[in-house]
């Protein structure tokens, strides 16, 4: 896979296919294309990874057991079961890497539909766009320009088991297209292809909290399982990045116009350190891999902790953190943002705080826009 974002563009093919460099310099001394910077675990699509939504982007990265809303589909399926309306439809809007490069977003679509009471399915469409860029070969020779991107659509399932329990599927085709068709070493790089799916859990309950009525929900969401891609016939093959979601969120009522929620979700890629890393393997094999390729299990996960507060269903105030080791990215910033509902359109805005000379993140907006169908959505929680 191609490891590193470089200004303009710089793409690595490791194993037999040799560098193709879009521009010589490179920025953020390593950092891939989902924000993390040269870490010991590396896999392919890592795009996959990034917060696509304003909302839980502005509560650290934390949503795998929040309420549903337009974007579950990326942090749990599995809420969909529960979602208060009908139908509701998102675009979201990352303007990402801003810090060093002028050109790369991510683009997110997101829709779901409930077909009965206990029957809700969705579906999206995630674009990452590198922008438009001069491609060159490692003589410095132009190969032209060329626009790299990667996409994946899926389509979810979730199915309510009584009154407080739901499970989720989602199928998921994607593509990483960087190259067009140049051949290297006698090898025609291609744009690499693969399928994956995502099962989760979302379980919530009423209860008293400091004497307020209250909701506890707790959510998992293992995602991105499926086989290796390579960007050529007989290229390197790499592990989609296959992520252990865990998260739990507690609500309060406040009084009866305002409530508060804290949300902590732990998060494991589920891929062998490069040591331990095994081309070859099976997508399961490298599952249980990652439990035991002599790593500091502790220091594999990264932390999100938020906080979301509701004024009269309307405002919306929020704040976050997310903690990730060095060794395995080095993310480590608050976030806030806000948002605003009126009747059944509500807009979101999420913002990284982070230091630019430390962090390539620094500075990053989200937006998110969504429209509710079938009745005016309630209060998020």
């Amino acid at each position: 896979m191609f490891d590193k974002i470089f200004s303009w563009g710089v793409l690595v093919l490791l194993g037999t296919i040799a560098p193709i460099i879009m521009n010589a310099q490179s920025i953020g001394n390593g950092t891939s294309s989902d924000g993390r910077q040269q870490n010991t675990i590396q896999t392919g699509v890592p795009f996959l990874l990034i917060a696509p939504d304003a909302r839980s982007g502005a509560m650290g990265d934390a949503g795998v057991a929040i309420s549903p809303d337009e974007s579950s589909i990326h942090w749990n399926p599995s809420k969909l079961a529960f979602a208060e309306n009908p139908t509701s439809v998102g675009l979201s809007y990352v303007p990402w890497l801003r810090n060093i490069v002028s050109d790369i977003n991510l683009s997110y679509l997101s829709a779901y539909h409930r077909i009965s009471d206990r029957n809700t399915i969705g579906g999206s469409l995630r674009y990452f766009s590198l922008g438009s860029i001069q491609l060159t070969d490692v003589n410095q020779n132009s190969l032209g320009t060329y626009s790299p991107y990667e996409l994946a659509v899926d389509f979810a399932f979730a199915r309510k088991f009584g009154n407080n329990f739901s499970a989720g599927l989602a199928a998921r085709y994607l593509r990483s297209s960087f190259s067009n068709g140049q051949f290297i070493n006698g090898q025609q790089l291609q744009p690499a292809t693969s399928f994956a799916v995502d099962l989760s859990g979302y379980y919530k309950t009423e209860t008293t909290i400091l004497g307020k009525t209250g909701e506890l929900s707790f959510g998992v969401n293992i995602s991105n399982i499926g086989p290796k891609i390579s960007y050529s016939t007989n290229g390197m093959k790499y592990s989609l990045p296959t992520n252990l979601k865990i998260g739990g969120a507690a609500t309060m009522d406040i009084d009866a116009d305002s409530k508060l929620t804290f949300a902590l979700d732990i998060n494991k890629l589920l891929v062998p350190i490069v040591a331990s890393y095994d081309p070859n393997s099976s997508a399961v094999s490298s599952i249980f891999k990652s439990f035991s390729d002599g790593s500091n299990q502790l220091k594999d996960m990264s932390y999100s902790l938020g906080a979301e507060y509701w004024l009269k269903q309307q405002f919306a105030l929020r704040l976050g953190y997310l903690y990730e080791d060095p060794s395995i990215g080095n993310r480590q910033y608050f976030t806030t943002g806000a948002g605003f509902r009126y009747q059944a359109f509500s807009l979101d805005v999420g913002y990284i705080l982070a230091n630019p000379q430390k962090s390539p993140l620094a500075r990053t907006l989200r937006f998110t826009l969504a429209l509710n169908f079938g009745g005016v959505k309630g209060q998020k929680s």
